[in-house]
């Protein structure tokens, strides 16, 4: 007997986008078409304008397709409103993005137990200290994001992603605004949080570095996968 694969996490089915103005319509993507299994890592890449930051909006209930669907788990995502997009985004996701989007009026602590209290998790501050202990930042805790270096508000914002222990986890230009070598300990890290709970990884990247750790690479060229 052979073995039953894992039902796709994410499934990308037959997605374009295109947006008209008076200079006429710009397909930004055209009939994309992949699945990605339970736990697997991959990264979107193609040079710049190529589609990919509004491929990962899409799949992450931010954008919507002009064509197509995204299925999160087995649930259509344009098949529920926006409210039930943003329920099921905050169970199953977690975000890191190039600028971090940390919220600057909250320290580290508070910034990544901001998705547990949302969620109504009573634990929400001892699984946040956990978590930026296990990224190094057990010292930094009452600290504010403006005191913090890129690569520690990056941490902050890998804690807070992986805290809510998310099915996905959707990274885009993780460590563009980075130098190389912290960079470098940012995706280390993210790698093996990744492993450690399981979660399936896709990234945008112009990173081929990058991009080859990952199980697989998607390449969009002018809004289509080569």
């Amino acid at each position: 007997m052979s073995e039953t694969q894992p039902s796709p996490m994410i499934a990308v089915e037959h997605l374009s986008k295109s947006v008209t103005d008076s200079t006429g319509t710009l397909d930004i993507l055209r009939d994309i078409d992949f699945t990605l299994a339970p736990r697997e890592t991959a990264a979107i890449v193609g040079a710049s304008g190529s589609g990919k930051s509004t491929l990962l909006s899409i799949i992450a209930g931010l954008d919507t397709p002009s064509q197509g669907t995204v299925r999160l788990a087995g649930q259509d995502l344009f098949a529920i409103d926006e409210d039930e997009r943003a329920a099921l985004r905050a169970q199953k996701m977690g975000f890191v993005f190039q600028s971090f989007q940390l919220l600057g009026n909250l320290s580290a602590l508070e910034n990544v137990m901001l998705p547990l209290e949302l969620a109504n998790r009573r634990d929400a501050r001892r699984a946040a200290i956990e978590m930026l202990v296990r990224v190094g930042l057990g010292q930094r805790l009452g600290h504010y994001p403006k005191v913090l270096s890129g690569g520690e508000q990056q941490r902050v914002a890998l804690a807070r992603a992986f805290v809510v222990q998310p099915a996905v986890l959707l990274a885009d230009e993780p460590t563009g605004s980075l130098d190389f070598a912290t960079g470098e300990k940012v995706m280390e890290l993210m790698f093996d949080l990744n492993r450690e709970l399981g979660t399936t990884l896709l990234l945008v990247t112009h990173d081929m570095a990058i991009a080859q750790r990952c199980e697989r690479r998607i390449t969009i060229e002018a809004g289509k996968i080569v």
